[in-house]
């Protein structure tokens, strides 16, 4: 059962779009060093600034934590649902929601179905959960709030062989899993094959599940991500290097009435999760 929205939620959210997305992105860069790097190389071509398409979170569908509570943040903010989304293979559900400004990011939002997993991951993933407070997800920082759990590596490692993202979830907790540069709004790239190129020639690894772009024109929707950097993360018995964030990039097309498709490809972004992939995820080249 996926948690829906929750119309008695009043979250003591950010009045404004813009404090949230910077809180989110300043958040994201604490573990994401390639995106300053990345930054400065798509800047050193771009007149004007870098546009962000979408940003992604992750949760589990359980009610405290589901998928409704962190829409609810941006509900307040005058954002309205899009699309749904079914990943069976990774047992996920997902929504993006849109705002009527449309220079304003989307937002895409994921749950971990764990009704569908295994008794020993479920028993897990509500033992983290029991620890969050309920005021906790209501309050302005929730959504770059990261973990509210205490969780040991090997706890960890058990959530990694059955559930690459549950693990994410529980060594991470809630920030933007990912930022994407909007390639419309670029004036010194227009397709994500020139991206890919300039990103491999400075030695940052491009997720290549799939293919190294994700979708077509044809889906109206083209997709690449470096893969996630490694960072720190403090477990509470050691302190481990495991993949973080990464950064996306999205060229869209117009429709049949002319405006830029506003949805995501539900085949594109099942190959996009495996950004954070353990096996797959490397520092890059460029020293990140």
């Amino acid at each position: 059962m996926h948690s829906d929205r929750h119309p008695d939620i009043h979250p003591d959210t950010h009045s404004d779009r813009q404090a949230l997305f910077q809180h989110l992105w300043d958040n994201y860069r604490a573990v994401t060093p390639s995106a300053d790097r990345i930054h400065q190389i798509l800047g050193a071509r771009q007149d004007g600034d870098i546009v962000n398409d979408h940003i992604a979170l992750r949760t589990f569908n359980l009610d405290k934590v589901g998928l409704g509570r962190l829409a609810a943040h941006f509900l307040a903010l005058g954002y309205h649902e899009g699309g749904e989304y079914h990943f069976e293979a990774k047992k996920l559900y997902a929504r993006h929601y849109e705002h009527p400004d449309p220079t304003a990011p989307k937002v895409f939002i994921s749950e971990l179905l764990v009704d569908q997993c295994s008794p020993q991951l479920q028993t897990i993933v509500r033992g983290l959960v029991d620890q969050v407070p309920a005021e906790a997800v209501s309050a302005s920082d929730f959504l770059y709030s990261g973990t509210h759990w205490q969780v040991d590596y090997a706890t960890y490692q058990q959530l990694l062989k059955e559930s690459e993202y549950a693990a994410w979830v529980a060594a991470w907790g809630y920030r933007a899993n990912h930022f994407t540069v909007n390639i419309n709004r670029l004036t010194g790239f227009d397709s994500v094959a020139a991206i890919n190129a300039v990103l491999k020639a400075e030695g940052f690894a491009v997720n290549s599940a799939g293919g190294d772009i994700k979708g077509s024109p044809e889906d109206l929707l083209e997709q690449s991500s470096t893969m996630a950097d490694r960072a720190e993360v403090v477990f509470s018995d050691r302190t481990a290097v495991i993949p973080s964030c990464f950064y996306e990039f999205a060229k869209r097309y117009p429709t049949a009435n002319g405006e830029l498709y506003g949805g995501f490809v539900a085949a594109s972004a099942d190959k996009i999760f495996e950004s954070t992939d353990s096996k797959g995820s490397a520092s890059t080249a460029a020293g990140m």
